[in-house]
């Protein structure tokens, strides 16, 4: 699979050039790429990548900001989506020189996103005035696009991945509330799961806070009962009280493990872990359950991280059924894989049922 850094390409620098140069007679393509092009870049991860591409674009377009911005805004429509990562360069140059040219920048932000995302980029202006940009975001999230709906939820998440931390969101979510409940009935899904999004990423400081809005949020609509029901991933992987009964959920003790094999006690990396258990109902009533199972993955450290995994979710109706299991450990650029001892571990309705141990050889 094609490294994400490698969005930054020589198709997507000819397009990049190519579309400025038609916007500023003044813009040297050759001294831009000459910049680009440096001795350190194939060093150079993603978003490193990213910021240097930036920091070259402002040392070759007109260093007023506006007049920058006016190019850059004119450019971006035909340096969109597909080009994936990259396009985020147009957000990222506002991020990066535009925090003291607050009314420009927040109109090149909201622009922006329409072709990129600027999630990433929204957030430095939260933190220097969440009150005022909060407002801002509030109008967006009646915006007729749903690129830019979406940033009013995306760019507040408190938990946001790879995203420079909102610290106060974590510990007061109040602001975010209003927006997310203009968002949660959006016609595009795009939207409704950046809200599910966000309030899973609240329910990890706020569980009691999420379960009273998902709670009144439940019924609506299937479109709503989605949305919270994702939201409340996190809290239902954890075994949460709460979030499974709000599904009517079993009781995790009227379901029992039986005869947990793990069938390939050495694997290799590249190859698969195979297990197998059987479910065996303490009440002669059916059972609303939640099977997953999780992986304690070994780290460079010799300690071990634990990652869940969802089987499925069923009503159990017969007294014993069985359930058998195939786990890859095929290499991916997201996770890397040490040797040695590991543990797989099944989980019903939130709760650890049985654990076994298995060993992850290199050879």
């Amino acid at each position: 699979m094609e490294p994400v850094k490698n969005t930054f390409n020589e198709v997507f620098f000819e397009k990049l050039t190519e579309t400025i140069a038609k916007n500023d007679s003044s813009f040297s393509k050759n001294l831009f790429l000459s910049k680009v092009w440096m001795d350190e870049w194939e060093g150079y991860e993603l978003k490193e990548r990213m910021h240097h591409v930036t920091k070259c674009l402002y040392e070759t377009l007109p260093q007023e900001y506006e007049s920058a911005i006016q190019i850059l805004m004119s450019v971006a429509p035909d340096i969109t989506f597909k080009f994936g990562f990259a396009s985020m360069i147009f957000p990222n140059y506002v991020e990066m020189y535009g925090l003291d040219h607050w009314d420009i920048s927040i109109k090149a932000l909201e622009e922006f996103t329409k072709y990129s995302s600027s999630e990433f980029a929204v957030r430095p202006f939260i933190m220097k005035n969440k009150e005022q940009m909060m407002k801002t975001m509030t109008k967006w999230a009646k915006h007729e696009n749903f690129h830019v709906r979406r940033l009013a939820s995306e760019g507040c998440r408190p938990r946001l991945p790879w995203a420079m931390a909102l610290p106060d969101f974590k510990k007061d979510p109040t602001l975010i509330l209003p927006i997310l409940k203009l968002l949660k009935d959006d016609p595009e899904e795009y939207v409704r799961r950046s809200v599910a999004n966000n309030l899973n990423d609240i329910s990890k400081d706020h569980s009691k806070l999420v379960l009273e809005i998902t709670k009144r949020w439940l019924g609506k609509s299937k479109e709503t009962d989605w949305v919270v029901k994702h939201a409340l991933r996190t809290l239902l992987k954890a075994g949460d009280t709460g979030a499974l009964l709000m599904f009517g959920f079993s009781d995790p003790k009227n379901i029992e493990v039986v005869g947990f094999q793990i069938h390939t006690k050495n694997i290799k990396i590249g190859d698969s872990l195979s297990f197998s258990f059987q479910l065996q109902k303490n009440k002669e009533s059916e059972e609303k359950i939640r099977i997953e199972y999780a992986i304690y993955f070994m780290k460079s450290n010799g300690e071990l991280t634990k990652k869940v995994f969802k089987i499925s979710e069923r009503v159990l109706t017969s007294n014993i059924e069985v359930i058998n299991r195939n786990h890859s450990f095929k290499l991916i650029t997201t996770r890397k894989y040490y040797p040695g001892m590991h543990k797989v571990a099944i989980i019903i309705n939130g709760v650890k049922k049985s654990v076994g141990e298995f060993e992850l050889v290199s050879e």
